[in-house]
């Protein structure tokens, strides 16, 4: 079974007992499909980027959840009854990819010789001086000089 993670963003007024209540239900559904719960954490309430309309107004901060889970593949399509649930301003399903981390990934042949394809010069260019931020014509930003002109 892939390991998932189910990102839930849910209405800043919403209280912890129904928050608990919907992350407990989802739960549920993973456990009756013989899945597992590995790990649950809360951001607490984040500021978005944007505000998210819904019918009862449009919504600037949110509690953000994350569920990580180890599913069946069809887990996307039973979790679609969360689109329907009032409480949630958005839900995102991210499937974890076969990723290595540490000495899982040095000790692979194929990622060993791709630091030793860069020589010190093509990362220390010492030709590219950078001439432009010796400038002392910054006049026009000098406070000073600005007031006198008013005056």
């Amino acid at each position: 079974m892939p390991l998932y993670d189910c990102m839930l963003l849910l209405k800043p007024h919403v209280t912890k007992e129904a928050l608990m209540e919907l992350v407990a239900r989802i739960g549920k559904h993973v456990y009756r499909r013989n899945g597992v719960l590995a790990d649950m954490k809360s951001f607490g309430i984040v500021q978005l980027g944007y505000g998210i309309k819904k019918l009862d107004g449009r919504y600037y901060q949110g509690q953000l959840m994350q569920m990580t889970m180890m599913a069946t593949p069809n887990i996307n399509k039973e979790l679609h009854y969360l689109n329907k649930e009032d409480r949630l301003l958005r839900w995102l399903l991210v499937k974890h990819r076969d990723t290595k981390y540490g000495l899982e990934f040095l000790s692979e042949d194929d990622g060993k010789g791709e630091l030793s394809k860069l020589t010190r010069s093509s990362i220390y260019d010492d030709d590219d001086t950078d001439e432009d931020d010796d400038d002392d014509n910054d006049d026009e930003y000098d406070v000073d000089q600005e007031e006198k002109k008013e005056n």
